[in-house]
């Protein structure tokens, strides 16, 4: 770089710096970008440490980062013990299953609601998208099938599909 900086500023001499800054309205300044992002990478890194170098006022703060811990592995584990429950007593978990089916929507949706507030909108609109998804693949195969309805019944049924492929393979190889 000293010796393109020494030309240039033998062949340019006192308007280097306008030239200097002319190509750097086309193209950003490397080293100077370059700083521009150690600096950035410096401050997050500092923010980031001084996220876990603070000293925690007392018990009631680790007694919330506790609580706030234990909702997401209880639903796992939960499931996992529905899982269980359903191999060990069918007819109790049926039972457990019956009530829950009887539960009024509105309720549903109050809990869909708490779960969404906990862990985000993210859940909410996961789930929509997917309930979304799963209509427009119903709606889709529903007009697939319809359209296969359609064909089979418009197409005759004894006389096989033309082949224009097979047809020519069977006149190249004399077979049949």
């Amino acid at each position: 770089m000293g010796m393109i900086g020494s030309t240039i500023g033998a062949l340019f001499g006192p308007a280097q710096q306008g030239l200097t800054k002319t190509i750097e309205v086309f193209r950003e300044n490397s080293e100077a970008g370059a700083a521009r992002d150690a600096e950035k990478a410096r401050a997050a890194l500092e923010q980031f440490a001084a996220e876990f170098t603070r000293e925690r006022p007392g018990m009631f703060d680790r007694l919330m980062d506790g609580l706030n811990r234990v909702p997401r592995p209880a639903m796992a584990l939960g499931t996992i013990g529905l899982f269980a429950a359903a191999m060990i007593d069918p007819v109790w978990f049926a039972a457990r299953m019956q009530g829950i089916a009887v539960v009024p929507e509105p309720l549903w949706w109050l809990l869909g609601v708490i779960v969404s507030f906990y862990f985000g909108a993210r859940y909410q609109v996961k789930g929509q998208e997917f309930k979304r998804s799963l209509i427009v693949a119903s709606a889709a195969e529903t007009v697939v099938a319809q359209q296969k309805k359609e064909q089979v019944a418009t197409a005759p049924a004894s006389a096989p599909e033309a082949n224009p492929a097979l047809a020519e393979w069977k006149q190249s190889s004399h077979v049949g």
